[in-house]
């Protein structure tokens, strides 16, 4: 196929260069006018520079390859949430797939996401679908995403099944939102504790006690002391050994996560999570309530029931709840309901199995789901409230008791020494 060379203005006015495959000079003006460019100038390759352009394009799927840009990290929840929603509101408007990720390209935040629409256009042009080409960005769009998006392919409807999506990540991002902003008091707390104190048992307490020690006291309380053994320690292993201290530690860490990776160290973790006083109880609450709103969210968009429960265990961040959903899958394969296995597995209230059940029994199972969803999203965010109304007086107890405590047994040789001269 021929290759030509152009020079196109973008809406903003840029100019553009490059060079495309085409059956001749007009079919490309039309191509470059759908993806929202203006050509300016089109010109015929022939020889050395035509074959080293097909080269080139022959790397990027029929594309010269776009610049590529360093770009770090993951693409956030809520860019992909405005992604979704910008897509579904140009697809219902009847814009093209192309003229879509053309526009998207030009308005993502984020440059990590900017270089993955391009990728994409660049596939959809050559031939590919847009579920599959999401596939070779894995990081980005998980298998809920690609899933859904299949389904949209096949049933014609892709603005609708990307409105759910859109609604889905923002429910998503909203949650992890209050999570966070719920946490973040008690974090600060607990990091500003540890410094007073590591502050006052490091540098104020052995000044303190050299002073108490060159008054010749050499009788201290066994509260005194114990605080002294403790400075003593942290003095060592913190500073004076710190080569063997953090190597120990970060060393104790890596292990750790390798262990927590495997998939029997996984389940462990996750099953000690799922039992932690109070953060336990939240924890089931959360994987509870996205179990059933990305169950929902796929069964609505005509998921088949075997491959969306497949993807939902995969999306739960639990390695058992996503045990006991495989379990489930594998029972309705031998054709069994769905309630009774989740009830077997002991992690499913009564509550939830029973709509299940009512789901099924009635072919609303989408609704049902779509209602437990929305009550275990009230429970978070009530069980959210009630725990940080509930951290922040007792962290700062702690905290006080701890300087408290401190203070006093600093004190203490102090009070003796002064008892001893006034006697």
């Amino acid at each position: 196929m021929p290759v030509f060379q152009y020079t196109a203005k973008t809406q903003s006015g840029k100019i553009a260069q490059g060079q495309a495959e085409a059956v001749d000079e007009q079919i490309l003006r039309q191509k470059l006018q759908a993806q929202g460019y203006f050509p300016t100038e089109v010109k015929l390759l022939t020889g050395r520079a035509a074959a080293k352009a097909k080269a080139a394009q022959s790397m990027a799927g029929g594309q010269a390859p776009p610049k590529k840009r360093f770009s770090f990290g993951k693409v956030k929840a809520k860019d992909l949430a405005v992604f979704c929603r910008q897509f579904s509101t140009m697809m219902n408007a009847g814009v093209s797939l192309i003229r879509c990720l053309t526009v998207l390209e030009q308005q993502a935040a984020s440059p990590k996401l900017k270089d993955i629409v391009r990728d994409l256009q660049v596939q959809v042009e050559a031939g590919e679908s847009l579920s599959k080409a999401m596939m070779r960005h894995p990081k980005a769009f998980n298998n809920l995403f690609v899933g859904l998006v299949r389904a949209g392919e096949v049933g014609g409807v892709m603005d609708e099944t990307l409105d759910r999506l859109a609604t889905f990540l923002e429910d998503d991002v909203e949650l992890r939102r209050k999570i966070k902003a719920a946490m973040t008091y008690p974090v600060l707390v607990v990091v500003a504790a540890f410094g007073i104190v590591t502050g006052l048992m490091t540098f104020i307490l052995p000044k303190f006690l050299q002073i108490i020690a060159d008054l010749e006291v050499t009788d201290f309380p066994a509260a005194t002391l114990l605080l002294q053994n403790i400075s003593n320690f942290m003095l060592e292993w913190m500073f004076k050994k710190f080569y063997l201290t953090w190597p120990i530690l970060f060393g104790f860490l890596y292990v750790f996560r390798k262990w927590a990776s495997t998939r029997s160290g996984k389940r462990i973790w996750h099953f000690i999570k799922l039992k932690m006083p109070v953060f336990g109880g939240l924890g089931l609450k959360i994987s509870l309530s996205r179990f059933a709103r990305t169950l929902a969210t796929m069964l609505r968009s005509g998921v088949p029931v075997l491959s969306a429960m497949e993807t939902t265990a995969g999306t739960v961040d639990n390695a058992v709840i996503s045990g006991a959903i495989l379990s489930a899958r594998a029972a309705i394969r031998e054709g069994e309901v769905m309630a009774k296995p989740l009830e077997q597995s002991g992690w499913f209230p009564p509550m939830v199995v029973q709509m299940i059940a009512i789901g099924e029994e009635t072919g609303a199972l989408d609704q049902m789901l779509e209602k437990v969803a929305d009550f275990y999203e009230g429970e978070v965010e009530s069980a959210l409230e009630s725990l940080t109304a509930a951290l922040e007086p007792i962290l700062i107890v702690v905290l006080g008791a701890i300087v408290g405590f401190i203070v006093i047994a600093m004190f203490m040789p102090l009070v003796a020494l002064m008892e001893g001269l006034a006697g």
